[in-house]
């Protein structure tokens, strides 16, 4: 039996991220993502449907679901950085401001460690909104399926 440490990078097709790397996506927000993600899910909140309630709340404005907040952030991880593949084992996340209708919101995504004998990954998660204000900050664990051996 050898001693070796697995590569477990191998077959993944972007290959072993770096620390440090890190990749961003923006997207502006909508009334039909809110509309979507309560089809998905049954969250019919009325802050998220209706306005002049809404604009009576804290928030002061109809607000997306955090689940479309924090999409954009599955969109990276899956497409990006680390890549096709990817999916999420463990987050923690703080919603620390709440988005609204029309908001163009940017994900980042951060790697902060990464194994060498398995293909998985800390990251380092973030959504702004236009103004550059945090609405979401976090980090997570994500686990890159080798694509290319299946």
């Amino acid at each position: 039996m050898s001693d070796a440490v697995k590569d477990g990078w191998a077959g993944v097709i972007k290959g072993r991220p770096e620390v440090g790397a890190f990749a961003e996506r923006s997207r502006r927000t909508t009334e039909e993502d809110i509309v979507a993600f309560s089809k998905m899910t049954g969250d019919m909140n009325p802050l998220h449907f209706d306005k002049a309630l809404a604009e009576k709340s804290v928030f002061g404005k109809l607000i997306v679901q955090g689940g479309v907040t924090s999409g954009i952030l599955n969109a990276i991880v899956a497409e990006d950085l680390p890549g096709p593949g990817t999916v999420f084992l463990e987050v923690s996340w703080k919603f620390v401001k709440a988005v609204g209708v029309g908001e163009m919101i940017t994900g980042r995504v951060e790697i902060t460690d990464v194994r060498p004998d398995k293909p998985i990954c800390k990251v380092e998660t973030s959504v702004r909104n236009e103004a550059g204000e945090t609405c979401l900050s976090g980090t997570a664990t994500v686990f890159t399926v080798a694509l290319a051996d299946l």
